[in-house]
């Protein structure tokens, strides 16, 4: 048995790019049809990052998805870089006049999800054996879904927003391939205890990095720098508070706010961008097309960045019959890709200890740190970084 239907806009990838895109499809009169192998539940349960720029906080509230954000989510003026054993504040609202947002990107996906159901989004969750044909005329995305019925859906477009083990992006004939792959990997927990501190902190310390970060009044999210081969159930609570101590430790008296830990995990990460985002009715979006270390905080940022910029692209193609939008969506969308690289792989150089460093390398990323904190120019670069670079 099999069933057919036939959409404007196939989006490979449910989970907050999809969803966004399909959202801002609806506002500007696109029909879209979003597909994901993973169930809703299995998403909404899945921790992720949490912070999230300025722009992409004024696109979830001015599209009208949600202003949930500005309730639930927590401002940050600023974030701690500590290093020597103290804390130096960076002021993003003295320094730039924008903040960013703590908020998980759990409860993203639940706002979006709940915006596509309000408005009567096509949205299918928990299939198998997703397969996308046809790209250079007629694309076609098939799928099985729970009770064994095979579905074609006959699409104008493809959008592959399905993450960093993208089925889409090998599609991409001819595509360069740029990576930068770490010796070093974070370790992850979730805790609970109360915040110890109101904004983030980034540490760099001489046995490694650490970020304190928070979640809730009652649970917060901790990392530091570990090798990628650690196995995380291998670690008792009390030897992963000793390196989080540690490595937080200096003359100013803090300490974290310790407690049990709830969630352990070791996130192995890399560089990577894929060029062109297009081929033919094909277009990438997010990890799907590139992903960037953690240290930044701008892999959600940017997903949403992409189907923005991608959104417009295809309100011209469609609506107003552009033939040239789509051939302008790759170098709109890694105009910014490759800003947020550099700024990720800055934030993850300075802050972490390689293993082959000689001493004359750590009193460099020292000399480094202290020049950025003790800069206007310096703490500004990094504030606007940060925050996220202005759309125009």
């Amino acid at each position: 048995m099999s069933t057919a239907t036939t959409t404007q806009v196939a989006i490979v990838g449910g989970g907050p790019a999809g969803l966004m895109l399909s959202h801002l499809l609806h506002v500007a009169g696109i029909d879209s049809v979003v597909v994901d192998n993973r169930t809703v539940e299995q998403i909404e349960t899945t921790h992720r990052a949490g912070i999230l720029e300025r722009d992409s906080v004024r696109l979830l509230v001015d599209s009208g998805v949600s202003d949930r954000v500005l309730t639930d989510g927590h401002e940050h003026e600023g974030i701690s870089l500590r290093f020597g054993g103290v804390s130096h504040r960076i002021d993003f609202q003295k320094l730039t006049g924008a903040s960013c947002w703590l908020y998980p990107q759990t409860q993203v996906f639940v706002d979006l999800h709940r915006a596509r159901t309000r408005d009567g989004g096509d949205m299918r969750y928990g299939i198998t054996g997703t397969e996308v044909t046809g790209i250079l005329d007629s694309p076609t995305v098939s799928y099985t879904d729970a009770d064994g019925t095979r579905h074609e859906i006959s699409a104008d477009l493809v959008v592959g927003a399905d993450g960093s083990r993208s089925v889409c992006r090998q599609l991409v004939a001819g595509a360069h391939q740029y990576y930068r792959e770490y010796p070093f990997a974070w370790f992850g927990v979730m805790v609970e205890a109360p915040p110890s501190a109101p904004e983030l902190i980034y540490t760099r310390s001489a046995q490694g990095f650490a970020l304190i970060s928070q979640r809730t009044d009652t649970v917060q999210r901790m990392y530091f720098q570990c090798d990628p081969t650690e196995d995380p159930n291998e670690w008792s609570d009390d030897r992963i508070w000793d390196q989080l101590h540690s490595r937080l430790a200096g003359s100013d008296g803090f300490r974290l706010k310790d407690g049990p830990v709830i969630e352990r995990t070791v996130l192995p990460f890399r560089s990577f961008v894929q060029s062109p985002m297009r081929h033919g009715q094909l277009l990438l979006a997010g990890d799907a097309a590139h992903t960037v270390p953690p240290t930044g905080a701008k892999g959600l940022n940017l997903a949403l960045s992409d189907v923005r910029v991608l959104a417009e692209q295809i309100e011209r193609a469609v609506r107003k019959g552009d033939d040239d939008a789509l051939d302008n969506y790759t170098d709109r969308a890694l105009s910014r890709v490759w800003k947020a690289q550099h700024f990720s792989y800055w934030m993850t150089t300075m802050l972490h200890n390689a293993s082959d460093a000689s001493d004359f390398d750590e009193q460099r990323q020292l000399g480094e740190l202290q020049s950025l904190v003790s800069s206007e120019a310096g703490s500004t670069y990094l504030a606007e970084g940060y925050t996220g670079w202005p759309h125009h």
